[in-house]
């Protein structure tokens, strides 16, 4: 199957008792055995939903994966990532990432004995510079957040090969409509499925793909030791999202390139970092790696003052002012006050997420009225 037509119908099926064309949510926490240990293919629910089994077959589809499992979050997803671990194990991930991801490695697990190393990859080179007998995890975000900074997947799995070092790949920005790391040689695929999978703001949701069967397994079975699973009702609403997926990302991308033109081209503006920006230093890797460039924009004031942001944000009206990103509403951030407020004043300053630092989630909405909006905020 080609993209759009897995979205609707990869890894799904009729269901068999009625023939209904959409999985029901099936609201059941166990199932009728014919004798013990006899069932039909479902126990238990944190085991196994068949709603949720219907999602996760869907993630695994579309990512090109052979085992697709879901979570109560995306962070319940990495945390499941990072229980493959043990204590002394060490792991290189990204400088520049989620500031939920940078709190869960340095405040949770690294008092667990393991070892977290924070690299910049925009030579990837570099990387070998880092790895040790210990490495055992290789943590990728591409394009990262907030600062749009794109990471050669192929490089990084060629320099992790033969190493028995996994690579995994945080694609919630870029979706598997745009990029598909697998394809590029990594073993796992996250996605806050919150964002662009789920795509209407109505959902908290994670979602981990596996390259293999095997590896698959293992993260199952932390899944089902963990209880990190998610609901039924929240499978539906994500495997509903999936099915409009193509056609979202393809107006998230369209509207994104025209507000960072709109943008690049104001007085007022320092900075558009957006990788379908020729501008962008990476602009030759986005079109290599990705299909398209996506909805997320982030730029920077002129002034360098926190003021002229916090002063943009409360002007915005089709542009909400608020947490998250990947809905088909516009939404708009100040990184160093809301999502990487987690990250120390010193490491935001360190990485450049300045205090004038706006990021953008373009929406679906007409963009010449994102643009008014931006151009009256700016007034």
């Amino acid at each position: 199957m080609n993209f759009n037509t897995k979205v609707i119908h990869g890894g799904q099926h009729h269901e068999s008792a009625t023939g209904s064309v959409n999985v029901p949510v099936f609201l059941t926490s166990t199932f009728a055995q014919k004798s013990p240990g006899v069932h039909s293919g479902y126990e238990y629910s944190r085991a196994a939903n068949p709603t949720r089994q219907a999602l996760e077959d869907s993630l695994a589809s579309i990512e090109n994966g052979a085992r697709g499992l879901a979570f109560g979050s995306g962070l319940a997803a990495i945390d499941c990532v990072l229980k493959l671990l043990n204590p002394g194990d060490e792991v290189i991930a990204v400088d520049d990432l989620y500031g939920g991801t940078y709190r869960m490695f340095t405040r949770l697990f690294e008092k667990y004995q393991l070892k977290f190393t924070f690299v910049n990859f925009d030579d990837v080179s570099k990387i070998s510079e880092f790895i040790t007998d210990k490495t055992k995890l290789i943590w990728v975000e591409t394009p990262t957040n907030p600062l749009m900074k794109l990471v050669d997947i192929k490089a990084v799995v060629d320099i992790a090969k033969g190493k028995d070092i996994l690579v995994a790949v945080d694609n919630t920005f870029a979706t598997p409509y745009l990029q598909r790391p697998i394809d590029l040689g990594a073993d796992i695929v996250m996605h806050s499925a919150t964002k662009y999978l789920g795509g209407h703001s109505d959902v908290i949701a994670g979602a981990l793909i596996a390259k293999d069967a095997e590896l698959g397994e293992k993260l199952h079975f932390i899944q089902f030791a963990s209880g990190g699973i998610l609901g039924p009702h929240d499978s539906y609403l994500v495997l509903r999202g999936i099915k409009t997926l193509a056609l979202r990302m393809q107006r998230h991308s369209d509207n994104g390139l025209e507000v960072a033109k709109y943008l690049e081209s104001h007085p007022a503006v320092d900075k558009v970092i957006y990788p379908g920006l020729e501008s962008h230093p990476q602009y030759e890797l986005a079109k290599s790696q990705m299909k398209e460039a996506g909805g997320m924009v982030s730029f920077t004031f002129k002034s360098g003052k926190k003021e002229d942001a916090v002063k943009f944000l409360e002007r915005v009206k089709v542009f909400t002012l608020a947490e998250s990103l990947g809905g088909v509403e516009s939404l708009a951030n100040h990184p160093a006050l809301m999502t990487h407020a987690s990250i120390p004043a010193e490491k935001r300053a360190e990485l450049g997420i300045t205090d004038d630092l706006v990021r953008l989630s373009v929406g679906i909405e007409d963009a010449e009225d994102l643009i008014a909006d931006l151009e009256r905020a700016f007034s």
